[in-house]
């Protein structure tokens, strides 16, 4: 077969979908933009086709509601969403979701997964993300043995490994279809002020020309080093003349990556001079933003702010600390052609289908979690893939920005390489993972849980010493973690032979099972009676304050004692008793504990305040609290679930209905998910 559905087949294409009708899985890799997805939406066809059903699952929400909306706009599919902040239409033939959600649906009923035909994973080398990474493999160990996985992967080192991997752990056979061409070819370029742009092949050269001294002058720094400029605050200005080239050169739309969210605010405004729509296209984007206000059901206000008034220049930003709605309708306006700049952070590269003509790097560092380091290859290449459309250009132009320190430090050669870094397992048992599979089989089928590991499959290729060294460590691991749960009164100890009625696991452990992420704080503050009498609003607080993260360093602001400090100074106590367990237990990954800076916005948002009252009286970023609002609901909402499915007697009754009051009280406007999902 090479053509389907109107589209013209790539080798690879081809490869993949005869893999399928031959009843294998399949792992394809392929550069971004070369037509992965297409295989997804043939077996997709094919599912549906036969009266079974399919999951896609992807590594974000918005990725998640794109392809919801794509797949919701087909008359010939009966598609649903499930994502943590939106539930709709559960048994679709169809159900995309978010990993975390299949993750857990495998563990908990996989009997509602028994008409399931593929499972399609997106973007599956997200599996080596440090703190999420574990979720891809859950889900692959322990997904139902008859479902087939399509496994969908930017270009990786090691995909023949990772493909060897799933042949032992999937029952079926698996086909392993790789692809390096890219559908509209890259051209890379470096940039400097006042150098210009310039061929890599030329980055040898300007480095010794900017490496000499001044006339008359030594080098700076002493004992002949050489001192930079920290970069991690960039000039706006740096950039002006690499905008000017493209813009004179009609090289946009282009996208520019910033990895800080201020310098792309910075760099909007900067930019907002430029008059890059002519006369029809300016009278276009104001028609689609009266359009967009009354799709979203927006305040005709909006169109005053900052985010309509930029892109009527043919300028945007867009990274996570704005509100939903209003990355939603950059994106809608980038995607109609009339965004000629755009300012954004990483997020925007990772499946959302939005090509431009050229692809800009403000910057080649970016902060990892620890401290800044130069892009992995694998990063630049797929934030780069989103240069080129097809259809459109002959070729897509990438161009790297460089400051002094950068030029002579950056691995450019690295970099355009295109040999990008390894997938590498980052799998680590979640409590409630080792729950489940404790009460099913007790320690041993913990262990071969690890055993079928991507981690453990890894280390073969070292020595004996080294493997055994790798296996002992894992082990150890699980009876550490295993001993915990024993003492704190989540399982019966392997040697306890008495019979419960819950078989290995207590009423606290059948409890804990059914919470992600949470799994000790929730149970151990419903046990304790933590939630037993405090109103809707405090339970409110309690929830956000447990998913609140502070971004960057510093001591949160001081919360008042009237919101409700006895009970946060009881929920403090509970979770510190169970970070103190974990370290005497010497658990490596301590349990995150409340932060309560965001109480102040939950009272007041609560009690009717709109995002603008709160960035006005307490200086907050909407975005930020926006999505911490939603996964404190999407865990407000697994309570609630969880204590009806277990049918709990006593105050549980009540506690649904605090729960269910303080959900509706902040879900609401920009924080209510479901009702934007469904506007757009």
């Amino acid at each position: 077969m090479t053509e389907w559905k109107g589209f013209h087949l790539s080798q690879f294409q081809i490869q993949a979908v005869r893999a399928l009708n031959e009843g294998k899985n399949v792992l394809v890799s392929a550069p971004t933009g070369a037509g992965k997805t297409l295989v997804a939406e043939y077996a997709i066809a094919d599912a549906v086709a036969r009266g079974k059903r399919c999951v896609y699952t992807a590594p974000i929400k918005a990725l998640s509601n794109q392809k919801y909306r794509d797949f919701r706009d087909d008359p010939d599919i009966d598609v649903g969403l499930m994502t943590g902040d939106v539930t709709i239409h559960a048994h679709a033939q169809v159900l995309i979701m978010t990993t975390e959600i299949l993750r857990n649906a495998v563990l908990e009923a996989p009997e509602n997964l028994h008409d399931v035909d593929y499972v399609i994973f997106d973007e599956i080398h997200f599996m080596d993300d440090p703190e999420r990474g574990c979720v891809w493999e859950e889900s692959l160990i322990f997904a139902p043995p008859d479902i087939r996985v399509i496994a969908l992967s930017a270009t990786i080192d090691n995909l023949d490994q990772l493909g060897a991997w799933m042949r032992e752990i999937r029952p079926h056979d698996l086909a392993v279809v790789q692809s390096s061409k890219r559908p509209v070819p890259l051209k890379h370029r470096l940039y400097l002020p006042g150098e210009g742009m310039f061929a890599s092949a030329r980055l040898d050269y300007v480095r010794r020309q900017k490496a000499r001294p001044p006339k008359g002058r030594g080098r700076a720094g002493g004992r002949g080093g050489r001192r930079f400029p920290d970069s991690r605050e960039m000039r706006p200005e740096a950039l002006d003349g690499l905008f000017d080239e493209l813009q004179d050169g009609g090289l946009m739309p282009t996208l520019v990556f910033s990895f800080s969210r201020k310098d792309c605010e910075r760099l909007a405004r900067r930019n907002r001079r430029r008059q890059l729509l002519d006369k029809d296209e300016v009278a276009r984007i104001r028609a689609l933003q009266l359009d967009l206000i009354e799709l979203f059901q927006l305040d005709d206000g909006e169109l005053d702010g900052e985010v309509f008034e930029l892109a009527r220049h043919g300028v945007g930003y867009h990274h996570a600390g704005m509100l939903p709605i209003h990355k939603e309708v950059v994106e809608r306006m980038f995607t109609s052609g009339l965004t000629k700049l755009l300012f954004t952070t990483e997020t925007f590269a990772l499946g959302i289908n939005m090509p431009a003509r050229t692809v800009v790097f403000a910057s080649l560092r970016k902060f990892d979690g620890v401290g800044f380091d130069y892009l992995r290859t694998r990063d630049y290449l797929q934030m780069a893939g989103r240069a080129g459309r097809q259809g459109i250009d002959k070729e897509g132009l990438v161009v790297s920005s460089l400051d002094a320190r950068a030029l002579q430090e950056s691995p450019i050669h690295r970099m355009h390489s295109g040999k990008p870094e390894p997938v590498l397992s980052r799998f680590r048992l979640a409590y409630a993972s080792i729950l489940h599979l404790y009460g099913a089989r007790g320690p041993e089928g913990v262990h071969e849980a690890w055993e079928k590991s991507f981690n453990q499959y890894q280390h073969r290729a070292r020595n004996t010493k080294a493997r055994e060294h790798n296996r002992r460590l894992q082990r150890a691991l699980v009876d550490t973690h295993i001993d915990l749960l024993v003492e704190l009164g989540y399982v019966r100890a392997p040697d306890d032979t008495r019979d419960g009625k819950d078989g290995r696991l207590t009423p606290r452990g059948q409890m804990a099972r059914l919470f992600y992420g949470f799994e000790l704080q929730l149970t151990e503050m419903l046990f304790r009676g933590a939630f037993e009498t405090i109103p809707p609003k405090a339970l409110a607080i309690v929830f956000v304050g447990l998913v609140h993260q502070t971004r960057g360093r510093g001591v949160g602001p001081r919360v008042p004692a009237r919101l409700f400090g006895g009970v946060r100074r009881h929920v403090d106590q509970v979770i510190r008793a169970l970070v103190r367990a974990e370290a005497e237990h010497r658990i490596p990954t301590p349990l995150k504990e409340p932060e309560w800076g965001l109480s102040e916005a939950v009272d007041l948002w609560y009690d009717g305040a709109s995002f603008d009252d709160l960035e006005e009286e307490l200086g907050i970023t909407a975005g930020d609290v926006c999505r911490t609002f939603r996964m404190a609901l999407q865990l407000m909402r697994q309570v609630k679930r969880a204590l009806a499915d277990r049918g709990e007697d006593g105050g549980a009754e009540d506690l649904e209905e605090r729960l269910r009051e303080a959900i509706d009280a902040m879900n609401r406007r920009e924080v209510d998910a479901r009702h934007q999902l469904e506007l757009g």
